[in-house]
Parts: structure tokens; sequence; C-alpha cells
């Protein structure tokens, strides 16, 4: 099971009361599906309205089931941010 790195920003860092944490997670379903039980509540609001990099590449509308995540890969989890 590849390990990989989950980085919260914002207001998912808030929800989460974390910057960032490792998981066991072969997808990115799997990975946010571990993040929701460990921290339910708030973050599993914030996560509905997130965009999410793999390794730097924006997952976009593919579904997440689908989404391979690598062995020391990070999952950026970004929130919608407020500005001009």
């Amino acid at each position: 099971m590849p390990k990989v790195t989950v980085r919260y920003w914002a207001a998912a860092k808030a929800a989460a009361g974390i910057a960032e944490e490792p998981f066991d997670a072969a997808t990115l379903a799997e990975a946010l599906d571990a993040a929701r039980e460990r921290h339910p509540g708030e973050l599993v609001r914030v996560l509905q309205r997130c965009s999410f990099l793999v390794d730097g590449d924006p997952v976009g509308t593919r579904e997440h089931e689908t989404v391979r995540l690598a062995d020391g890969g990070t999952v950026e989890v970004l929130p919608p941010f407020a500005g001009g």
C-alpha cells in the first residue's frame, strides 16, 4: 500500500487541526475516506468543496477512485480561496 502525505490548506487545515499527515492509500478516494474517518465533523464538510492536486497535477473532474497514488506522493487539499 503506498504511503502518501496529505497536506491541508486554509479551511481544510483549520478543520483537520493539522497541516499535513501520512496515510496508507492506493487511490485518492481511499486517502480522503481515511481523512474523513480520522477527522469527522467539519473536515468532512470542507472536503466536499475542495479541489485536489496529486503530486502537483490537478485532479479536476476525474473520479477519485481512478486517481492512483504513488508511494511517497503528496495530495494537496485546496478549499476555495477568497480574494482577487
